[in-house]
């Protein structure tokens, strides 16, 4: 297990210079002077604790809905599409508004966008889990993804001014990424638990005890910081990028209905790529943009990026597909499918966690294409279930190969992703690796929901239930190869990794 940092965060802002009368041996200050108020040393292990505590919360209300979703339905009277937007509302919203959330940490202090982001997912999951509607639930779901994306940012960039460059810094971000990666693996398990014994309204309501105390802890514990004073937020890019993210989601929805050639499914396409491309443009003009496109000029961030993008796209859907496979054709109930799929978020994490010793000795690069091929070989041998399938064959053996392999890319591709950036740009980094992933996982779901949808032809008997989640999963396969080869391509080797840019 990987070991916190010893050393200590000094509650003063990074970029106050040290007062000499705090060194050995300095003289005190005369009787008549003021005396400064004495600078509080909190441990590391207390930065750590609260930042990868707020990554929890924030991954894991991706997952911890999916084995809640039947039973969501039920009460709700939900539809198919609306169950899959439970999901997406959070996604779009937290991969759309995940730039905005990094440069406002930038901009007005890290730790007042994590306390405020943690406020408003705490306040949304209220809302949601006494929803008493379809739209109340959705609307919730939106919201929570809005706090969480200007939450998320801080986390990392909390973690990284807390912990110098180097191995410690390395070992820092492989414990929160196997937080991360174990929230998105726990969240079938705490699901299903509270599902079976309360219900599944407390898959939102367990949030606000808990980010209540998250909350308290932030404010003992973490110190403010900032970047830059004089930029401006770039709200119209973070509505663009959203819209356009919402947009095409829902066209590639509607291709499962209507077909690809239907106005009901061209029109928003076209639309979703049209306010896409405006923000690309408005990017590029805009004196302050929410999404400097120049960043992308250096091959580390911009490879790195692209290949969370992929991976995303393969990866995301996973948990949905397995509780769906659990509950709707073995039978199994919400805590007997959370259960079932806890094995596979111990092996997340021990990936996660063996990164950081392996990236010194055969390179990040080659660390994030061995996980990515691992991953990719468990999601092909996920695609083999049978309608009677057997837990250690059906879901055990091939949900720990996914998994460990999805924690072992996870942490190079976070490192590789943020190396090249300046420190102004450290909470924009950050967030564009976050929003990389989430964006290509929520249309990854959107297509994926598609392609299963397509392969059940209308039917809903356990075979062609299991036919459908099958092809996702083998689609999965396949996307995950495409980035084991815009790894290989792209991103540079260990020898020019330092030239770079251009």
């Amino acid at each position: 297990m990987v070991q916190t940092p010893s050393t200590t965060y000094s509650s003063s802002s990074p970029s106050s210079p040290s007062s000499p009368s705090s060194s050995t041996g300095a003289a005190p200050p005369p009787s008549g002077a003021a005396r400064a108020p004495r600078k509080r040393a909190v441990p590391v292990w207390a930065v750590l604790l609260t930042a990868c505590a707020g990554q929890f919360l924030v991954v894991l209300d991706v997952s911890v809905v999916n084995t809640a979703l039947p039973s969501m339905r039920s009460d709700l009277g939900m539809s198919a599409v609306g169950l899959q937007w439970v999901v997406n509302a959070y996604s779009i919203a937290f991969a759309g508004f995940m730039l905005l959330g990094g440069r406002a940490g930038d901009l007005f202090g890290r730790k007042r966008m994590f306390l405020v982001g943690l406020g408003l997912f705490t306040a949304a999951s209220l809302g949601g889990g006494l929803a008493q509607a379809e739209w109340q639930l959705l609307a919730a779901r939106a919201v929570q993804g809005l706090g969480a994306a200007v939450l998320a940012p801080s986390t990392l960039t909390i973690l990284t001014s807390a912990v110098p460059e180097g191995p410690a810094r390395a070992r820092a971000i492989g414990v929160w990424s196997a937080v991360g990666a174990g929230g998105g693996a726990a969240g079938g398990l705490v699901g299903g638990v509270l599902t079976d014994l309360l219900s599944w309204r407390w898959v939102l309501l367990i949030n606000v005890p808990v980010g209540a105390l998250v909350i308290v802890a932030g404010i003992a514990w973490l110190t403010e910081s900032k970047a830059d004073r004089t930029r401006r937020l770039d709200v119209p890019g973070a509505v663009l990028v959203t819209a356009g993210l919402a947009t095409l989601a829902y066209g590639i929805v509607q291709t499962e209905e209507k077909g690809w050639t239907a106005a009901a499914t061209l029109v928003p396409l076209a639309a979703g790529l049209a306010l896409l491309a405006v923000f690309l443009v408005v990017e590029s003009r805009t004196k302050a943009p929410l999404m400097p496109l120049k960043l992308f000029k250096v091959r580390t961030v911009s490879a790195a990026n692209a290949a969370m993008f992929v991976c995303g796209g393969g990866m995301f859907a996973m948990w949905m597909f397995m509780t769906l496979y659990t509950q709707n054709v073995l039978g199994y109930s919400p805590l007997k499918a959370g259960l079932a799929l806890m094995p596979s978020s111990l092996t997340v994490v021990l990936g996660s966690m063996l990164a950081p010793r392996l990236m010194p000795v055969l390179g990040p690069k080659n660390v994030s294409v061995l996980g990515i091929v691992v991953a990719s070989a468990g999601f092909g041998w996920q695609s083999t279930m049978t309608v009677d399938g057997a837990y250690v064959t059906a879901i055990l053996l091939p949900g720990l190969v996914m998994m460990f392999g999805a924690g072992l890319a996870t942490t190079p591709l976070a490192s590789l992703a943020t190396s090249g950036a300046r420190p102004g740009d450290a909470g924009l980094v950050s967030g564009l690796v976050n929003t990389s992933r989430t964006m290509g996982g929520a249309l990854g779901l959107a297509v994926l929901s598609t392609v299963a949808a397509a392969q059940m032809h209308g039917s809903t008997s356990p075979q062609a239930l299991t036919d459908g989640y099958a092809m996702a999963f083998r689609t999965s396969a396949f996307i995950l190869l495409a980035g084991v080869v815009v790894l290989l391509v792209w991103m540079p080797g260990r020898r020019n990794r330092g030239q770079d840019s251009g």
